[in-house]
């Protein structure tokens, strides 16, 4: 018999993808486990593993697994299955367990590592499919080989009490799931019970049943249960007589005044807490008194009429009864050899009573107030009642309490309902809940006696959802139709731009189209968040958190993003789909990063875009490129083509049966006069711009900013922007600092001509480097003056492979005369200098086999490389600024003069600072 292995499974790293990622379509948990020794001992070697497995959780029965049917984990388990397989499983039964229907995960082995397995499942709450997965490994491990520390039935119960520590209300919750039905979008915006339905300008808030459209005044109204009853009495409406009182002499004198029997409860209170029935002399008066005062916020208790009848709940919705639910005290029934005490646990066992609000029913809870309830019926709580003697625990029909509902939505006579309607109005809630004491809610309560005792702010829904007794009413569904009634749209257009490089201009360029349509745009980019233009932060912006700032501001009604590849590894998109998806380019760039080693990985990790299309969305792919051009294959939606191929090409006969097929596709018609951009959509082809004209692209030497336009044209075109918009936004965006700012700027300083741009790997650099050699063939035919230098400033981030950097140094050495080296700010885990030595490696190495460039040189400080490269140029020159702070960079162009350019200054750690500081000349100079 096989040695049973010592258990070693563990998690590594912890993701949560909080939107479409590379694993799913879905927000889903990533865990990196290590089976370690068990990798060896999948689950068939490990006697009794499996049934003691499900014998914990039963729910896995009901897993198909692959097999496709139901018990087909089951069946795995038995044949044997590895042990992160398991888990994967146990993480989905545990969140199932607390009710959250999450079906979907997988387990793969990581690459080259053995033992090693990407484990990912759905969850719907984001804490509680963490604790989830935490507590299946310890489950795994412990069945393995038993841990004395470890107490299944404690850890299910701790996790399930996590889990309702975190879980909406039902009222919340239904709210939510009608949404869902709708396909309205939900951002949970804290951690209690504050949410957002829909998007930007369409936005609703919700908290519990509280709305964006709730008024402030009504609430305070239905607060002051005094001001309420005013009120409702000044409109006719049955109310019973009240006063409000501060002290237990002024309650004592109110209830005279009123006439015994009396009800003493708090003004301001809620889900009846300090509210005294049927006080019916001044002893019981003077101690509810002190009950009620406990429970007022502000001080004041109400004294009012008792009145005698059964307790209704009448919820008003948009101005409408929506239903209507008999409320019934806690109490227990005898059987004849049950105390009292036992008959309340027995109840309590139901499984539909939890804690709070926790299930459709809350536990009866046995204070104080229900023992001496009990003993005013003539019972102790060890007493056994008759067969059939009802015993009430509480006064108040609260389901809060311990009580129970009963549907009476369709019973209520239409003279109530009116009343009910009338009470909403006065105090003008959108969601309201009447509170009626009437003998029988079928009879007029004007002829049968009755009123109406409270009006709440806020009511409720589980006594209408989740009746005891009774049909469960559908009241979600009028909430979700006030908020956004039929036709109504909940979502703004999402436009998602990513590629290797060139997308911050694409999504600047897309945004200039969508302001000129007057459209309120929020965009994120490297650059911050911009809304509407202005920039409200910052910082690194193309993660998906900054997306959903976007989705939160009620003034965007379209959204722009720039999706990088870091945040989808690490987070996913951070929203559910985009309506249009840009996919520029994939090129080697940010390879060796979490998990991501080739090409065809990073095109894997861009496609997550394409595949968030949804059918009636669109996915605008770069024909050019053979792994942008695969990813047609997973768009659900549209395929929009843009290519800067010349008629006659492979690509472009593949764009051609495209359009014969009705597609669409943006392409580039070459003539005498220039580059015509040209729409085509199906048969039709449509002139949109000449290239040389579009600002952005330098007369057309600027062939990244070709294809950029290609791409934000195409973009806007599958968004339903008219033509003449399209071609207006691109004829008036231009690279200048304030519209696009660190890339592809182009000054003049003292006669020298600069370009500041963001240039910062090899692919970037080839591009760049090709509008320099555009640009300077121009200048040399331009000036009398000697060849114009071209000096280029470099640098790439810290994280890039050892190869990447050498080949950018490698291409920048092909373009420029001198080549300054510089580094970043943040060295991203590198040593100060490190990169830089890596990228004049790759400069000296292309120098030696002949390359363009005669001088490189190493700065590491980015304004001193900046200053250096200004004083060594002349009139004439060009000066090509690759900056990470360009705002730094251009006030100190800003603040260049020729005296500066005589002394330029140096920091004193600068290498030009150091006597002995040497440039590298070329072989040949």
């Amino acid at each position: 018999m096989t040695e049973r292995p010592t258990p070693d499974l563990s998690i590594i790293e912890t993701r949560v993808y909080r939107g479409a990622n590379i694993w799913s379509y879905d927000r889903a948990i990533h865990l990196v486990v290590d089976l370690g020794v068990l990798e060896k001992f999948p689950t068939s070697t490990l006697p009794g593993f499996t049934d003691h497995l499900v014998a914990m959780l039963p729910g896995l029965r009901e897993h198909s697994c692959s097999r496709g049917k139901r018990g087909g984990f089951v069946e795995r388990l038995h044949e044997g299955t590895w042990l992160g397989h398991v888990a994967e499983h146990c993480a989905l039964a545990l969140q199932q367990v607390v009710g959250h229907d999450v079906r979907r995960g997988k387990t793969r082995q990581v690459k080259g590592r053995e033992g090693v397995y990407n484990v990912i499942f759905g969850y719907a709450d984001e804490q509680v499919g963490l604790a989830a997965g935490r507590l299946a490994v310890r489950l795994v491990n412990h069945l393995v080989e038993a841990d004395p520390d470890f107490d299944w039935d404690v850890e299910l119960e701790e996790f399930i009490r996590r889990a309702q520590r975190t879980a909406f209300g039902p009222s919340t919750q239904a709210i939510i799931d009608e949404a869902v039905s709708r396909d309205i979008p939900w951002i949970r915006l804290n951690q209690y019970s504050l949410v957002q339905l829909g998007q930007g300008v369409h936005a609703q808030r919700i908290r519990a049943t509280m709305t964006s459209q709730t008024s402030s005044i009504a609430v305070d109204i239905a607060s002051d249960k005094d001001l309420t009853t005013s009120l409702l009495s000044a409109a006719g409406l049955p109310v019973p007589k009240q006063e409000s009182v501060r002290t237990v002499e002024g309650c004592v004198r109110a209830a005279e005044r009123i006439g015994y029997p009396v009800v003493v409860k708090p003004l301001d209170g809620n889900h009846g807490r300090g509210v005294c029935l049927d006080l019916q002399d001044e002893k019981e008066v003077r101690e509810a008194f002190e009950v009620a005062r406990e429970q007022s916020r502000r001080g004041y208790v109400i004294v009012e009429s008792f009145v005698v009848g059964k307790d209704y709940r009448c919820l008003i919705i948009d101005g409408k009864v929506a239903a209507i639910a008999e409320r019934v005290p806690a109490s227990v029934v005898g059987d004849g050899s049950s105390t009292v005490e036992q008959l309340v646990d027995t109840a309590n066992a139901d499984p539909r009573r939890g804690v709070g609000h926790e299930k459709v029913l809350t536990r009866i809870k046995v204070d104080d107030a229900a023992v001496e309830l009990v003993r005013e019926q003539g019972f102790e709580m060890s007493d056994v009642p008759p067969e059939g003697t009802t015993v009430r625990l509480a006064l108040t029909g609260n389901m809060s309490t311990g009580g129970i509902s009963i549907d009476r939505t369709f019973e209520a006579h239409p003279e109530n309902v009116e009343i009910a309607e009338e009470a909403a109005r006065m105090v003008g809630l959108d969601i309201a809940g009447i509170d009626f004491i009437c003998p029988d809610i079928t009879e007029p309560v004007r002829e049968t006696g009755g009123a109406i005792c409270e009006v709440n702010a806020a009511p409720g829904f589980r006594m209408h959802t989740h009746p005891t007794i009774g049909e469960p009413q559908f009241i979600a569904k009028p909430v979700v139709d006030m908020l956004f009634p039929p036709g109504a749209k909940s979502r703004i257009p999402i436009v998602a731009v990513t590629g290797t490089n060139g997308k911050t201009t694409t999504s600047r360029m897309i945004s200039h189209i969508f302001k000129g349509m007057g459209r309120k745009v929020g965009m994120t980019s490297t650059d911050g968040v911009v809304i509407d233009e202005r920039l409200v932060i910052r910082a690194d912006a193309s993660g998906p958190r900054s997306a959903r700032m976007v989705l939160q501001n009620p003034r965007v009604d379209t959204a722009v993003f720039e999706v990088a590849r870091g945040g989808i590894l690490r987070e996913g998109l951070g929203y559910e789909r985009n309506d249009v998806a840009v996919v520029l380019n994939v090129a080697p760039d940010h390879l060796g990063l979490r998990g991501i080693d080739t090409v065809e990985q990073l095109a894997d990790v861009k496609a997550v875009l394409v595949e968030a299309v949804p059918r009636d969305g669109h996915a605008v792919l770069n024909a050019d490129d053979p792994l942008v051009r695969n990813m047609r294959r997973r768009c659900s939606g549209q395929v929009v083509w843009f290519s800067m191929d010349e008629p006659g090409t492979e690509t472009r006969d593949m764009i051609d049966a495209h359009c014969r097929r009705g597609g669409k596709a943006l392409v580039l018609n070459p003539s005498e006069r220039g580059e015509m951009i040209v729409v085509k959509h199906g048969p039709r082809e449509m002139q949109l711009a000449w290239t040389h004209l579009l600002p952005a692209t330098f007369g057309g030497k600027a062939r990244m900013n070709v294809q950029n336009a290609l791409a934000a044209a195409a973009a806007a075109f599958a968004s339903g922007a008219p033509l003449h918009d399209i071609r207006q936004g691109l004829r008036s965006f231009s690279t200048n600092y304030y519209l696009s700012p660190g890339r592809l700027n182009e000054i003049e300083v003292n006669g020298v001509n600069v370009i500041i741009d963001y240039c910062h790997n090899a692919p970037g650099m080839r591009m760049l480097g090709d509008f320099v050699d555009r640009v300077g063939d121009s200048l040399e035919g331009s000036h009398d003056l000697a060849r114009p230098s071209r000096i280029g400033v470099i640098a790439t981030a810290g994280d890039r492979r050892d190869q990447d950097m050498r080949e950018l140094g490698e291409v920048a050495a092909q373009h420029f005369d001198v080549v300054v080296v510089r580094e970043d700010e943040a060295l991203r885990k590198r040593e100060r200098g490190e990169t830089a030595a890596l990228v004049l490696e790759g400069v000296r190495s292309a120098m030696a086999a002949g390359a363009r460039c005669k001088q490189v040189e190493q700065i590491l400080e980015e304004n001193d490389a900046v200053r250096h490269a200004m004083s060594r140029a002349n009139r004439g020159d060009l000066v090509v600024l690759c900056v990470d702070r360009h705002a730094a960079v251009m006030t100190e162009l800003e603040n260049w003069s020729p005296q500066a350019q005589a002394g330029a200054g140096f920091s004193d750690d600068s290498p030009l600072a150091d006597p002995d500081y040497v440039a590298t000349p070329h072989p040949e100079a």
